[in-house]
């Protein structure tokens, strides 16, 4: 149950700083939940599959989202106190991310489940402490041609829809 005072909400006794950091994190973990129930319906070779036009199986892909929580929410808290996002770049994110998938190909699904659910929890948390001025503070982002971004369009863009646009993919690759 949510209490909204002077723009905070009350969740299970954790108060955010805003009512807009507060739906930011709810998004969160309404995305961590439902990639969740679907990796722990999965069969094992559901698990194994590859995702189309990513090269990854499913489970490396759930324990993709949960690894780089702290890499999004960090680039996102460094934009919330003005600084900029520099020399990072999507040729780094690739590299990190066939790093990631070489080194966790035999990951399991509780592992990767349990990941999830720690990294997630502690990015809702940050996000929870977010004020709406450190949501709105833009500065240079390497990741968009330098584009001026606020630190809400960082976590909206990552850590939130990370889950969602992950989950649509691993959910049509075990369709087919």
């Amino acid at each position: 149950m949510t209490s909204t005072q002077t723009g905070t909400g009350t969740i299970g006794g954790t108060q955010a700083a805003s009512a807009r950091a507060e739906a930011l994190a709810r998004r969160l973990e309404q995305g961590i939940d439902a990639m969740i129930a679907f990796a722990n319906a999965l069969t094992e070779k559901q698990w194994q599959t590859e995702v189309p036009k990513d090269g990854r199986t499913v489970g490396v892909v759930v324990h993709h989202v949960a690894s780089v929580f702290p890499i999004e929410i960090e680039l996102a808290q460094q934009l919330a106190k003005g600084k900029a996002i520099a020399g990072v770049t999507w040729d780094d994110v690739h590299a990190m991310n066939a790093k990631h998938a070489q080194d966790n190909a035999a990951v399991t699904r509780q592992e990767a489940i349990e990941l999830l659910r720690l990294n997630s929890a502690s990015a809702a948390a940050a996000i929870r402490a977010l004020t709406d001025q450190e949501l709105e503070i833009a500065a240079t982002n390497s990741l968009y041609a330098d584009a001026p971004l606020t630190c809400q369009h960082m976590l909206e863009d990552h850590a939130v829809r990370h889950s969602y646009h992950h989950l649509a993919k691993i959910q049509a690759a075990v369709k087919s």
